[in-house]
């Protein structure tokens, strides 16, 4: 492995660990990119920022680099939502370093050498350098090994790279954590303030109140007006302030899942691939060449498979085969090659030793061969390590601590969980000649060993053909104006898909989208998209039927989306007109609660930081009215979130004086100081030019 080995196999853990102490979640950094652009001349600017140009290439590489990390994180997985947020955290990556960047000279903030070599070697080591370069059983930090490291770099050109990269993000972060502490330390808490916030959460207010629900007048019996929907625009204009264009879609969906006749076939198919695989003479070799989903031909230990599966299958003797099982979407073949019991986790270490240092494998096995007899034979297994490993544990003696199943190569895992305490085996992986020492074996379970066959049950291709058929026949017919009546014409359900922005990876009812977006945003408000898309399980037929441009939406734009909020203000008015009249000449909420046929509900020591009304909703405006009134006057209606209210307070608790102000201080400093490092990005974000063409490329 080596510490060329051990950067590269963590190069993803650097983007982690830059994200950790950044000041936006998003700030990663370019480390270790690859890729190349595949774009002609005309189209390789994906944005540009503050009159900057981000290149395809090399932004496609942060990409690249960002996916293979969350395919680490999620075991190869990656669909198009993951897709869609790799390129959202390259590209907020690229705002925070041009941005920041130009805040950080601006601000005059440096990092000198000193501070770096602090940072890299020094007693305040970077938690990048920690993170890599400590010890994984202890967490101690190993000075020692990034010494070697850095010496080694001068022989090695490709680990110097590494080194300068990795340095350019310790510096990042640095900087990072400097502005920080600069914005941190602009933020101040008043004694007054610090008084008002221990009020609030601890001053106890009693009252009674009676309500009206806004459900108790059906939508039905309202009549909502233009006037009515502008004076709610322009009472909540503010509301309306889109950051970002965005595009409305309906669609038709035409399903491609299997039918009654594909999935007739597919069982056939299985039926008879189960009779070849009970007689093949080679399980391991079948079981690859017709699976649909790869299982390791090894050892594995109960709850890794389908659960159906997973709950018989260690109950049957080597030898057995089971199915077919039809579970999930899939028909399942085993055959059990072996079962045993087998240790729960191993504890060992190793001597790693590489070919290409010892003059080949013959040499490097003829090595391995020797260091193990001298360890049989008394010699100490740690100072081996030390002397002959190539691998970064060799200081710690080749620890590699304590392991379960799964977490080395097959060939390494085989030899520790296979031998015995105290053993020492010999064997080769993929990083070179390993001696390995077996010092402790943990439980016992059982486990087997299976050649595996999955078969995905997935449509035919006549059943592909008639539903393609069915969506390009749609598309033939369909104009911009009859969408939804052709649909409910033919019978097909209309789909909707709001607000979609110009990198979203995911839609309602859309499983795989992407190209779908980006033609819609080359689109004008009302085109019917000239494709039939094809998604996971349907082929689709798209319209768009609304852009929202970045800014001030008009009321047309957002008349639909606020119809609920206006219903409610117009019946807000209806309901207070009834409190009204209820409240004329009434002397207590129990005479007001009678008039409109209801009950004044007590309320008992609610505090003002915490204004949900129990077994109701939050209710800020009426709660907020509540505290600011007197003891025993009765309220005039009171407009809330689900109704109108009337109300009488009975009295409050004020808490005892504030004893600790400072500490009160403190406390508020924290939460304030994170809100504005997020608000200080935000503000720099908002006065930066910034154009975005990342929907032209992905």
């Amino acid at each position: 492995m080596g510490l060329m080995t051990f950067l590269r196999n963590r190069a993803g853990a650097i983007l982690i660990g830059a994200i950790g102490f950044a000041i936006i979640a998003f700030l990663i950094g370019d480390v270790f990119t690859t890729g190349q652009s595949f774009l002609n001349s005309s189209r390789t600017v994906v944005g540009t920022i503050d009159g900057e140009d981000i290149k395809y290439d090399q932004f496609n590489a942060k990409v690249e680099q960002t996916s293979a990390q969350f395919k680490q994180q999620y075991g190869g997985v990656m669909n198009a939502q993951m897709q869609s947020m790799a390129v959202d955290q390259a590209w907020q990556s690229e705002i925070a370093n041009i941005v920041l960047g130009k805040e950080f000279d601006r601000a005059g903030l440096t990092i000198s050498a000193d501070e770096l070599f602090d940072l890299v070697q020094g007693k305040n080591p970077s938690p990048l350098i920690t993170q890599y370069f400590g010890n994984p059983q202890t967490g101690e930090f190993d000075r020692t090994a990034v010494i070697t490291s850095l010496k080694s770099r001068d022989k090695n050109p490709q680990l110097a790279q590494q080194w300068l990269l990795l340095e350019g993000e310790i510096e990042k972060q640095a900087l990072q954590q400097k502005y920080t502490k600069l914005i941190s330390n602009s933020v101040y808490v008043s004694s007054l303030e610090a008084n008002d916030e221990y009020v609030n959460r601890n001053k106890l207010v009693n009252f009674k109140y009676v309500n009206l629900d806004y459900s108790s007048i059906l939508d039905a019996n309202v009549k909502l007006t233009d006037a009515d929907y502008k004076e709610y625009y322009e009472a909540n204009k503010k509301r309306f302030d889109n950051p970002q264009e965005t595009r409305d879609i309906q669609y038709v969906s035409f399903s491609i899942q299997p039918t009654a006749a594909d999935s007739a076939l597919v069982k056939t198919q299985v039926e008879k691939l189960a009779a070849d695989f009970r007689t093949t003479p080679n399980d391991s070799l079948f079981s690859a060449n017709n699976s649909d989903v790869k299982i390791p031909y090894s050892y594995i230990s109960k709850g890794k498979l389908d659960p159906a599966v997973d709950s018989v299958i260690f109950n049957y003797p080597a030898g057995s085969f089971y199915g077919p099982k039809f579970s999930g979407s899939s028909y399942k073949l085993i055959k059990v090659v072996d079962s045993r019991f087998s240790p729960d986790s191993v504890k060992a270490s190793h001597i790693l030793i590489n070919p290409a240092q010892a003059g080949g494998d013959d040499k490097a096995f003829k090595l391995a061969d020797s260091l193990k007899q001298l360890a049989q034979g008394g010699s100490s297994f740690a100072e081996l390590a030390k002397k002959y490993s190539v691998d970064g544990s060799k200081d710690q003696g080749g620890s590699l601590g304590t392991f379960a199943r799964g977490a080395m190569v097959p060939e390494f895992e085989n030899a520790a969980f296979d031998g015995r305490t105290g053993d020492i085996k010999v064997v080769k992986s993929q990083f070179g000649v390993h001696v390995i020492k077996i010092e402790k074996q943990v439980g016992s379970s059982k486990v087997v060993k299976l050649a595996y066959i999955e078969k995905n049950l997935s449509p035919s291709q006549k059943t592909r053909d008639a539903a393609y058929k069915k969506a390009t026949a749609f598309l033939t017919e369909v104009k911009a104006d009859n969408f939804s009546a052709l649909a409910q014409k033919q019978g097909y359900t209309v789909g909707l898909a709001d607000r979609i922005t110009a990198t979203q990876g995911y839609a309602p009812g859309l499983d795989n989208p992407r190209q779908l977006i980006r033609d819609a945003y080359e689109a004008d408000k009302g085109d019917v998209l000239a494709q039939v898309y094809t998604m996971d399980n349907a082929y689709v037929v798209a319209q768009v039927t609304g852009i929202k441009p970045k800014g001030q939406l008009s009321l047309e734009d957002v008349k639909k989306q606020i119809e609920p909020q206006v219903l409610n203000a117009k019946k807000a008015k209806m309901l207070t007109e009834k409190f009204d009249k209820a409240l004329a000449g009434a002397s207590n909420i129990d005479v007001v609660a009678q008039k409109l046929g209801k009950t004044a509900t007590p309320v008992q020591n609610m505090v003002f930081a915490n204004p949900i009304i129990p077994g109701l909703s939050q209710e800020n405006k009426v709660v907020g009215t509540v505290f600011g009134s007197q003891v025993g006057k009765l309220s005039k209606a009171i407009t809330g979130e689900r109704g109108v209210y009337a109300f009488v307070v009975e009295g409050f608790t004020n808490p005892a004086p504030l004893a600790n102000t400072f500490k009160q201080k403190e406390s508020m400093l924290m939460g304030i100081s994170q809100r504005a490092l997020g608000a200080a990005f935000q503000a720099l974000q908002e006065k930066s030019d910034i154009k975005d063409n990342r929907v032209k490329f992905y």
